[in-house]
């Protein structure tokens, strides 16, 4: 069955970095494709970042471009998320979400995934 582990949250200042972790498992082969989203309270859900099965092709808020970066480390069915530069505005619950890659898949639309992990607070105050 699919299980997706977050772990690296925590406080940080402005400026500061962290890197959160997805360790995914249950699924076939390399072959699945993985989003992070955040949720601040008073706020909807957005999309942070998101990256094919095929790490070939990825994708990037606006807010985060040039501060987050994804990667995928597939020996170790590992999905990161360095997050550098960090404003209070990037404090929020930070969710990973992953599911088998198929044909026409959003990479980072929410609705498009079925299999997300508990979450793990990002807090960025001086």
């Amino acid at each position: 069955q699919v299980q997706l582990v977050e772990s690296g949250g925590g406080l940080v200042q402005p400026g500061g970095s962290l890197r959160l972790s997805c360790a995914a498992s249950g699924f076939t082969g390399d072959y699945y494709v993985v989003g992070w989203f955040r949720q601040a309270p008073g706020k909807e859900r957005e999309a942070v970042s998101c990256i094919s099965s095929s790490d070939d092709v990825t994708g990037y808020a606006d807010s985060v471009k040039g501060r987050f970066t994804i990667s995928r480390d597939n020996a170790k069915n590992t999905v990161y998320l360095q997050m550098n530069n960090l404003k209070p505005e990037d404090t929020a619950v930070y969710y990973c979400a992953a599911d088998q890659a198929r044909l026409l898949i959003r990479l980072c639309v929410s609705t498009e995934y079925d299999y997300w992990g508990q979450g793990t607070q990002v807090t960025v105050s001086s």
